[in-house]
């Protein structure tokens, strides 16, 4: 077992976290930036908001370093300390769904869940990639478009090494590129409509999801809409505080201090 701090006492803790998207075998997953961020953050509930594991990476290449593994032996680690870990499945992480309702060492697999925030508003935790009609009509245009964004992201990694060389910040070229294309941008827009509309079926003030790869806060067609973002391009999660606030918290260097995002209207897709 890898040594991955779980010792160490958190200097920042949460009434909850939202985690999505780590994408555990496939080769741009950031685990290593995760886990040194779960270092200093801690809550008592912690949601895996899908594709945790990506099992479409792991059918066509194995790819499993210890960093990986240390993330799931330190979720495990921490439900057996007494923390509520919901782990709802994503498209990438599909073979799951096949277990909705199970405990896995303590860990809930469900199909989507009501979270109740501090504020006292209903929350409607999913992944999101029901309401992605290329990833439910076309599964091999899907296919194709994850080679693609798997390409994107080592170009990420190469100019992201030179960036450092030159005392540069990370910088998410998937990112920006995913602002810069309109089709993206009209693409969110739409997928945040059908979250917030699957939101108010469910009777919820709010819904919390992932599968798009950007974080952001937003207050949308009446529903607060909440994305946790990724642990691929963007390295950020989404923390609530004791008194009902939500946060979406950077961390795209290991060791350094948390940076908010921008409270802007962010948009984007993956």
């Amino acid at each position: 077992m890898g040594s991955d701090g779980s010792e160490e006492r958190p200097e920042r803790r949460f009434r909850t976290l939202f985690i999505s998207d780590v994408h555990l075998g496939a080769r741009g997953s950031q685990a290593d930036r995760l886990l040194d961020f779960l270092r200093s953050h801690d809550a008592d509930t912690i949601y895996l908001v899908g594709d945790i594991v990506d099992g479409w990476a792991l059918k066509s290449n194995w790819h499993w370093p210890q960093s990986h593994n240390d993330f799931v032996q330190k979720m495990l680690r921490k439900a057996r300390k007494g923390a509520k870990i919901i782990y709802v499945p994503g498209n990438h992480d599909e073979f799951l769904r096949n277990y909705y309702g199970t405990h896995f060492g303590g860990i809930d697999v469900v199909e989507n869940y009501i979270h109740l925030g501090a504020d006292g508003r209903r929350y409607l935790v999913i992944h999101g990639d029901i309401f992605d009609l290329v990833v439910q009509n076309a599964r091999w245009l899907a296919h194709l478009g994850d080679k693609a964004y798997e390409f994107a992201i080592q170009m990420n990694r190469l100019v992201n090494f030179f960036r450092k060389m030159f005392g540069k910040r990370y910088w998410s070229l998937s990112q920006w590129a995913k602002l810069k294309v309109k089709n993206a941008v009209n693409y969110i827009g739409a997928f945040e409509a059908a979250l917030a509309s699957e939101a108010r079926r469910h009777d919820a003030e709010g819904v919390i999801c992932g599968h798009i790869h950007y974080a952001t806060i937003r207050d949308e067609h009446g529903i607060r809409y909440m994305n946790c973002g990724d642990w691929v391009e963007s390295c950020t999660a989404l923390a609530e505080h004791e008194d009902g606030r939500f946060e979406i918290i950077t961390w795209t260097e290991p060791l350094r201090a948390a940076a908010p995002a921008p409270r802007v209207a962010a948009r984007a897709a993956a």
